[in-house]
């Protein structure tokens, strides 16, 4: 059953939800509850349902594949990866601990790949409904235009982690085959054993996801703003690139610390004895705040637009 047969329309373009329709409303908590995950599952269904959101994650999956190739062929010619010192960070300690493949690989596709496929699912969240003339018909009671976006935040966030996991998973797997597994040695030249390497993998997974909810709101506001898709999509990546620009300018040093992505890199510290969380409590409160900000942004907008598609 597609979504236009499951819901019914508000001439205006306002929520059927807004008016008075008794009828309409689900009673209690429970049926609200059940309404707003069945949204959730009907949109997360909806976006890995799509095969630009299979590319995206293919090609995710297919990053660390080339690294790891790229470092085994290097040293078996009697080359040193990473160039003997240049390239990511991790990259040289590879070919001793396969395990470094997966934070070797979250270094090099949280900067731009990363980043590109979560704004291409945020922008298109809102946007791309209203450009392909379904928007109007999610938003009725007892969904609601606030539910409808919770549940396209939702499922933002859920591609977020689903993403970075592809690609520590990806990493892992073609680290056990083409690199030995053992004890981890940290930055501060302490080892740990593998079982805690892994558990801190997973752990950097889980910061790494977290570091792109501020841009999975700035994408939200951003597909609030326009009905088209692509200009959604366009303007949340060209935000990401042009804040990642100003980043490496040392002149605007005063202000790079209030930039998103500035503490994206963090994650590092983890592999510190013992852990370093400075940088890393900065990075997760820069997210919240621009989470509230533009989620609140996106909520203002949206609630008060005139859908018209």
């Amino acid at each position: 059953m597609s979504r236009a047969e499951t819901v019914g329309t508000d001439v205006s373009g306002a929520d059927v939800a807004d008016k008075d329709v008794p009828a309409a409303r689900p009673a209690g908590g429970a049926p609200r509850l059940r309404w707003t995950l069945g949204l959730f599952r009907s949109e997360l269904t909806t976006t890995f349902r799509r095969w630009r959101t299979l590319a995206l994650l293919a090609v995710l999956g297919a990053v660390p594949v080339l690294i790891g190739i790229a470092v085994k062929i290097q040293t078996d010619d009697g080359g040193t990866a990473g160039g003997g010192g240049d390239g990511p960070a991790f990259l040289t300690q590879i070919t001793n601990n396969g395990l470094f493949l997966v934070f070797a690989a979250l270094a090099v596709t949280l900067p731009v790949f990363l980043p590109m496929t979560i704004g291409v699912v945020a922008g298109d969240s809102i946007a791309g409904e209203a450009s392909a003339g379904t928007l109007r018909y999610l938003l009725v009671a007892p969904a609601g235009r606030t539910r409808l976006l919770l549940a396209k935040y939702a499922t933002t966030l859920t591609f977020c982690l689903v993403a970075t996991l592809i690609v520590a998973v990806s990493a892992l797997v073609v680290g056990a085959l083409l690199f030995p597994l053992g004890e981890v040695t940290t930055i501060s030249g302490t080892r740990i054993s593998f079982g805690e390497g892994l558990a801190r993998a997973l752990f950097i997974a889980v910061l790494v996801t977290a570091s792109l909810i501020g841009l999975a709101a700035l994408g939200l506001f951003v597909s609030t703003v326009t009905n088209s898709g692509i200009a959604a999509m366009a303007t949340t990546v060209g935000l990401v690139i042009t804040l990642q620009i100003l980043d490496t300018i040392p002149q605007l040093h005063g202000i790079q610390p209030y930039l998103f992505s500035h503490y994206w890199l963090s994650f590092s510290d983890v592999l510190r004895e013992p852990v370093y969380w400075t940088d890393i409590g900065k990075n997760l409160g820069i997210q919240a705040v621009y989470a509230a900000v533009f989620g609140s942004a996106a909520w203002a907008r949206f609630t008060t637009k005139d859908i018209t598609a």
